[in-house]
């Protein structure tokens, strides 16, 4: 099993993605996917997440913990910039 950050760093990215790509049926299965697994590998009862300039801040609760993340802009939009700048190389299937 991966870690919990590891997870929530997958399940953001591709959300990321999928929240500005309505219309990307693969990006929102995935992300869809990756929030399944938070919810069943890492009991996952709640997500919150709040983005500045320069970070993601994630707050994730299960019956136990609270835990939280941070992680950098950059990195959780990377896919997204890519996509925007080559979008010709990442065609949106339906």
């Amino acid at each position: 099993m991966r870690s919990l950050q590891d997870a929530v760093y997958n399940w953001l990215t591709i959300k990321v993605v999928a929240e500005n790509r309505p219309d990307d049926l693969s990006a929102n299965e995935t992300a869809d996917f990756f929030y399944e697994m938070l919810k069943e590998d890492h009991n996952l009862t709640d997500i919150e997440i709040h983005r500045d300039e320069e970070m993601y801040q994630v707050e994730c609760k299960t019956e136990e913990e609270v835990r939280k993340f941070r992680f950098p802009t950059e990195l959780i939009e990377l896919i997204l910039n890519q996509i925007e700048e080559e979008p010709h190389k990442f065609k949106n299937y339906h």
